[in-house]
């Protein structure tokens, strides 16, 4: 049985930067903006278990914020492996009739995850704060933090073989600001040295350092059960999400956006 998780003040781990979004009825939109503004994710409960409600969910949220959805996407695993702590971002667009059409877009600052079908057994979230694991690298790791503060990677180079990508690769660094200044902390497993990079011999070790880092932290963190028709809202410049492994078959809903301040 899951405690449960009250309405105003998320558990903290007193350890780490992972955290348990508090859960809101989706009507209380005031408190939704604000706990996603101070904690980087909130869970909404209440709304039917469609697909409709993610477009409603990403419209009371953002409001008149909203700037683009990208479609829908629907996860079915069956006795799923574990997912580890990632950051949703792509850089992908089809031609439909001869006009371009974006799917994902690397600069994707929400994403939203309702739980269609919850694991007979197992399939727990968890979720971290990047900023505040980012920050704490400046002391206890100052070369893993120089790197992914200072060294530009290809983002998505580990996927070139998937149609659709750019035939440019998407070049930046796991930690940037937008222009407005919103700073952005990166976590995909695409990532890869930029062709012919000097230093390559370098990234492949920071990304690998990297890679065990986030992995290892996991443990750590506390969980959380999406219920059926919950969805988990993150904002996704900040806070990173995965998934404990699951037995039985469980199905997710995920739309991504990006609001007017992804700029």
């Amino acid at each position: 049985m899951h405690a449960p998780v009250h309405p105003h003040r998320p558990h903290e781990n007193p350890a780490g930067p992972g955290i348990t979004p508090a859960r809101v009825p989706h009507g209380s939109v005031r408190e939704v903006r604000e706990l996603l503004s101070r904690d980087g994710a909130v869970v909404l409960t209440g709304h039917h278990n469609t697909s409709d409600a993610l477009t409603l969910a990403a419209a009371q949220v953002m409001g008149d914020r909203l700037r683009e959805l990208y479609p829908h996407r629907v996860r079915t695993s069956h006795d799923g492996a574990p997912v580890h702590l990632h950051a949703d971002s792509f850089d992908i667009a089809v031609d439909i009739g001869g006009v371009p059409h974006r799917r994902r877009h690397p600069d994707e600052d929400h994403v939203l995850v309702q739980c269609a079908r919850p694991a007979p057994r197992g399939g727990d979230s968890f979720a971290l704060d990047a900023y505040a694991f980012v920050d704490g690298l400046a002391s206890g790791d100052p070369a893993l933090s120089a790197f992914l503060t200072g060294s530009d990677v290809d983002l998505y180079g580990a996927w070139a073989g998937v149609r659709g990508l750019p035939v440019t690769p998407r070049v930046g660094r796991h930690v940037e600001f937008t222009r407005a200044g919103r700073r952005v902390v990166r976590r995909t497993d695409g990532a890869v040295p930029v062709h012919r990079d000097p230093d390559t011999e370098h990234v492949l070790t920071q990304l690998t350092r990297f890679r065990d880092a986030v992995h290892g932290i996991e443990p750590s963190l506390p969980r959380f059960r999406l219920d059926e028709g919950d969805i988990l809202v993150l904002d996704n410049y900040r806070c990173w999400h995965g998934r404990d492994g699951h037995a039985g078959e469980r199905t997710v809903r995920i739309l991504t956006a990006r609001s007017c301040d992804a700029d």
